[in-house]
């Protein structure tokens, strides 16, 4: 069993992304944590106090048990040296195999950085000869989950078949009544996934599926790990 770190910019955003995955991860036996480097504040409906039930009511829903929130700013999102240290420490603490960030290419300014600030973290953690707490630590993988704004042609490097787990990750992203219900902007974000995920699992000929990107080749240990 594989330890697993997802890392979003704002809290929703691993939900977005991979909301489906990681519950199907947890239910397989793997360890998953979240990260969110920003508590997602201010938005219209919503409050730092609001944002932060609703994170935590989504990680009960997911299934997992450690989901750490971290003060760097909302709508300023940086790829500093400061934050990387930080984000590197947890790194250490947590000790993921595989790593798993957002898409590097979109709008939204923080999700770019918050993809950017990820790698670099990722790197720093096995730094020795620094000030950052904890034993170096290398990881082994990082991929990629797709919670963007552009309305991109996606070209995955890999689908996960989450037919069996979609259902949690709807009502995961529910949790988030001050972005998806109370936002009425928004409440179209759980028609759109839905159409999302089918496209996506009727490309592996499954019900639902999420997309992911990998910057490097991957291996397979038998061609029997093909679906």
């Amino acid at each position: 069993m594989s330890n697993i770190l997802a890392v979003g910019a704002h809290p929703n955003d691993v939900e977005l992304g991979m909301g489906a995955t990681i519950v199907k991860l947890v239910r397989s036996g793997h360890q998953v944590s979240i990260i969110d480097l920003t508590d997602g504040e201010p938005t219209p409906c919503g409050s730092k106090e609001k944002r932060k039930e609703e994170s935590l009511e989504s990680a009960k829903i997911l299934g997992i048990t450690q989901r750490i929130t971290l003060d760097l700013p909302n709508r300023y999102l940086q790829d500093t040296i400061e934050a990387r240290e930080e984000l590197a420490g947890y790194i250490r603490k947590i000790k993921p195999e595989i790593i798993f960030c957002q898409f590097g290419i979109d709008k939204h300014p923080d999700h770019t950085a918050a993809s950017k600030l990820t790698e670099s973290a990722a790197f720093y953690s096995k730094l020795t000869q620094t000030q950052i707490p904890g034993r170096p630590w290398e990881v082994a993988k990082i991929y990629y989950f797709y919670a963007i704004h552009w309305r991109l042609n996606i070209n995955p490097s890999f689908i996960i078949d989450v037919s069996e787990d979609f259902h949690k990750k709807m009502e995961a992203l529910h949790a988030y009544k001050s972005q998806f219900i109370d936002n009425k902007r928004n409440s179209f974000v759980f028609d759109y996934l839905r159409k999302q995920g089918e496209y996506f699992g009727s490309l592996i000929k499954k019900d639902y599926g999420e997309p992911f990107a990998s910057r490097e080749n991957i291996g397979l240990n038998d061609i029997v790990d093909l679906i």
